[in-house]
């Protein structure tokens, strides 16, 4: 007799099988898609010795038992950010991935533990044209017209292109780079009283929360490009203004779906950058220690100019879909 646990299962996936079956063609149009602009899908290892230098992820941790009898300690990695770029700089080629990962202590209608991510890398690619590509792929995924939530989105039109620094100027009434490092000012520009022990880069984030977010992307997708310099870890800075990073994120119908960047490839550089955000989170996590990625750092040298992206493909799914929750579309939670 099947237990009442199998019942439940049965008729929740039952249920949900519309929804299941609409991701299984997204999955295909995805591979078809890259396909057709000549990607090398790829995969790469999930259990990595360092899995990133994200300040604020929390990684999920194992060990590798080899048949010596010694033990290696992995992570579940965040991204396949970091493998993905030794496989550009190995063949020069355009890339792309659907990859299963990991961050911990995260759970809500838009955020799992564990999910999937599309990424993809396109040497001798621009930011611009990387936008291009993104809104050919939505479009080609996606209905002209949906719903989600109180929004009706319009992927017939254009995308909306806005920097950050158009953004707090437009929603928050304040000249964000000239406020750049004094937290002090840029609250009192914002009018909002800084909170105890609240760094510029929180009171950043905070306003991009509260007063940015809500206002875009709802009548048409909107990539927010031009990062302040320090938001962008693994970004080239802007040429024509170094106080910014070559990155967008994609905001679409209350989601925030994808984080781009022209690549940074000097490996000095990028060294100095980890060590920066290795020192910040070792304030925060001191438990999330691990050895420097070396073989990334070295493959830099070698990668040539590049843009990649991730994008959130189960949050991608609830767009096409209108569900409301993550757990809506996927086959098991």
């Amino acid at each position: 007799m099947e237990s009442s646990s199998a019942t439940q299962t049965t008729a929740r996936i039952q249920e949900r099988l519309p929804l299941l079956r609409r991701r299984a063609r997204m999955v295909q149009a995805v591979r078809a898609f890259f396909e057709g602009r000549g990607y090398l899908e790829v995969e790469t290892p999930y259990a990595v010795p360092a899995p990133g230098e994200e300040v604020h992820l929390r990684c999920f941790r194992t060990v590798l038992k080899r048949p010596d009898g010694t033990d290696e300690v992995r992570y579940l990695h965040t991204s396949p950010e970091f493998a993905m770029k030794r496989l550009v700089a190995a063949t020069g080629q355009p890339l792309f991935q659907l990859a299963r990962v990991w961050r911990n202590g995260e759970r809500s209608a838009t955020h799992m533990p564990e999910f999937t991510m599309l990424e993809w890398y396109r040497p001798g690619a621009g930011l611009s044209s990387l936008m291009d590509e993104t809104e050919d792929l939505l479009r080609r995924v996606l209905p002209p017209r949906l719903s989600h939530g109180d929004v009706m989105l319009e992927l017939d039109r254009p995308f909306e292109r806005l920097t950050m620094q158009e953004a707090f100027a437009r929603h928050v009434g304040v000249d964000l780079l000239a406020s750049a490092g004094d937290a002090d000012r840029l609250a009192r520009e914002a009018g909002v009283v800084l909170r105890e022990g609240e760094s510029w880069e929180d009171l950043f984030f905070r306003l991009l929360l509260e007063r940015i977010e809500p206002h875009i992307g709802r009548e048409r997708p909107t990539f927010l490009t031009h990062w302040p310099a320090e938001q962008a870890a693994l970004a080239k800075r802007d040429p024509a203004d170094p106080r910014v990073a070559l990155r967008f994120e994609l905001y679409a119908a209350g989601l925030e779906l994808a984080n781009a960047f022209e690549e940074l490839t000097d490996p000095q550089e990028q060294r100095q950058r980890f060590e920066t955000d290795r020192a910040r989170r070792m304030q925060i996590t001191p438990e999330q220690d691990w050895p420097l990625d070396e073989a990334f750092l070295e493959a830099l040298a070698d990668m040539p100019p590049t843009s990649g992206i991730a994008l959130g493909f189960d949050r991608l799914v609830m767009l096409a879909t209108g569900a409301p929750r993550l757990e809506e579309i996927l086959w098991l939670s």
